[in-house]
């Protein structure tokens, strides 16, 4: 419930545009506020964005777009409120530099989607929705052979995502006596709730797994994860389920080896394009799809409704601030002066986690230079915030990233001494793994606005992590530069910028080039497979 209301003399009117279907008690938290003045629109309704541009607060679901134009001119909006853990189609940038709070249900309804992904699972086993057809047309089970299930007992299930819900379903999945095995960069072994509950690479869940569920959060990494290459890694036979997000999922690969045979079947809760009418899944029998219904209980509509309905109130009355996904910078503070400082410090988290190659445990922070100053706090969160973005996506925020990184047992401290270049204004960064190895990363501005790398761990650089990057190891030798070079050109790869910087004369290089396009899966193999090469990642900033 709301907090009680602090006594004023005048009470000042807030107008709340509601253009999704809330419970009649969240509804009526909002309807019988003396201080709010509630509006319920159809998010169809075409009248719907003017009616938000002269609004205090919006609630809506995903089919309401929130971009830069419509938040610009919606010179009163203080609060915007989505149902459910994602915020796309909301532009977080124009609203954070407006000073409008994005708040968000995360976790409110993670018990129907597990429970909703554990009965597609029941189904697609037992090949229910079949036999269903089958009797409803009026034919009783002629060939028992054609309608023969699987047991789950026994069977290995592979979880790619280990959230909130992923974690719900290995626990189910371990109550009906199947072997769990959870994929997720992020969550190291001592993070397991569960021992029994193996981790392991993408590569070796899907080459093991009977039955893999997708429960991944929509980020640049995992847009389209479950590609051609990655299905036809998948062990034969097996299935795929994915009540996630449809962006995960290349749905014309998962058609065609349900065609081809190479997979059993699968179940789709979420598709790429809502309504799917384009979708090659739909009608086939070795496919269930339900309608985007995976938090469509009772029990999630209310929880969520409630939750938004405070969340709302208590933002609007400035009493309390829960589930924001974006920071009202501190009062005085800048955001547009600031901006290239704190885009500097994400990306320098970005690269880290990128780089890394065993889960990140330890970060040390410094900050050098005048334009730094007063920034720790800023600056520090904004580093976790590119730190987690690859694994968590929109989950992760400049309010919530220190606690997230509390919860996966990352310690933060300010350093001072980092072995890093003498530069006026520099933001400096040194992550230790898990392996223990540990790497020294830098920063700075160029004129005060474009974020340039100039040290990565012994390698001096100066390049603008934006774009595709190469990243290549390499060894301090003649011809390297013109055999990569060559390489490139004769696969039509063009290099926008290279940097080159080298530990010691005859020892180890680290190259970053700039890509006008990303190189597929293949070709960067086959640049691993060269003799000079000592590793190879590719980087989408």
């Amino acid at each position: 419930m709301p907090r009680p209301r602090k006594e004023k003399t005048n009470v000042s009117m807030h107008t709340i545009i509601i253009a999704a279907d809330l419970t009649d008690e969240g509804l009526r938290l909002l309807t019988s506020a003396d201080d709010l003045s509630v509006e319920v629109v159809a998010p169809s309704a075409p009248g719907l964005r003017e009616k938000i541009k002269r609004a205090h607060a919006v609630i809506s679901r995903e089919d309401v777009p929130l971009d830069a134009d419509l938040i610009a001119s919606a010179k009163d909006l203080r609060v915007i409120g989505r149902l459910g853990a994602s915020v796309s189609g909301i532009d977080l940038d124009a609203a954070t530099s407006r000073g409008i709070i994005v708040t968000n249900t995360p976790g409110a309804n993670a018990i129907a989607a597990a429970e909703h992904t554990l009965t597609l699972m029941l189904a697609l086993s037992r090949r229910l929705i079949s036999a269903h057809i089958s009797l409803k047309e009026g034919f009783w089970l002629l060939d028992r052979k054609a309608k023969q299930g699987t047991q789950l007992y026994g069977k290995t299930l592979g979880v790619v995502g280990y959230g909130r819900v992923g974690r719900l379903v290995a626990g189910y999945a371990l109550a009906l006596g199947m072997n769990v095995i959870a994929h997720d960069p992020y969550v190291g072994e001592s993070q397991r709730d569960d021992e029994r509950v193996q981790l392991a690479t993408l590569r070796e869940l899907v080459a093991q797994s009977d039955i893999v569920t997708l429960h991944a959060p929509p980020t640049r990494e995992t847009k389209g994860m479950f590609n051609d290459t990655l299905i036809r890694q998948m062990k034969p036979g097996a299935m795929l389920i994915n009540a996630a997000h449809g962006s995960l999922l290349d749905d014309r690969a998962l058609a065609e080896a349900i065609r081809g045979g190479r997979l059993a079947g699968a179940a789709v809760d979420v598709y790429p394009e809502e309504p799917p009418y384009n979708s090659p899944l739909i009608g086939m029998e070795q496919v269930i799809h339900t309608p985007h219904i995976g938090d469509n209980t009772v029990e999630a509509a209310q929880g969520v409704s409630i939750l938004i309905a405070t969340q709302v109130i208590d933002a609007l009355r400035g009493d309390d601030y829960r589930n924001v996904v974006n920071l009202p910078f501190m009062p005085g503070m800048d955001y547009e002066q600031i901006h290239p400082s704190l885009k500097l410090a994400e990306h320098i988290g970005a690269l880290q986690t990128a780089l890394a190659r065993s889960p990140i445990r330890k970060v040390a922070v410094e900050y050098r230079g005048e334009e730094m100053s007063g920034l720790v706090k800023p600056l520090t969160v904004a580093l976790l915030r590119g730190l987690l973005a690859p694994a968590l996506g929109e989950k992760v925020n400049y309010i919530n990233a220190p606690v997230l990184a509390q919860e996966r047992s990352i310690t933060v401290t300010q350093a001072k001494g980092l072995k890093t270049g003498d530069y006026t204004n520099l933001v400096s960064c040194e992550v230790t793994w898990e392996s223990g190895s540990t790497v020294v990363m830098a920063g700075t501005l160029l004129d005060g606005r474009e974020p340039h790398i100039v040290q990565m761990d012994q390698y001096r650089m100066n390049f603008v992590p934006e774009g595709y990057l190469l990243f290549m190891g390499s060894y301090d030798q003649p011809g390297v530069i013109g055999k990569v070079g060559t390489f490139m050109a004769e696969n039509g790869v063009n290099i926008a910028s290279w940097q080159t910087g080298r530990a010691e004369p005859g020892g180890n290089t680290l190259t970053v080039m700039t890509l006008d396009a990303p190189i597929d899966e293949a070709l960067l193999e086959a640049l691993r497979g060269k003799e000079f090469v000592r590793h190879a990642v590719q980087i989408k900033l």
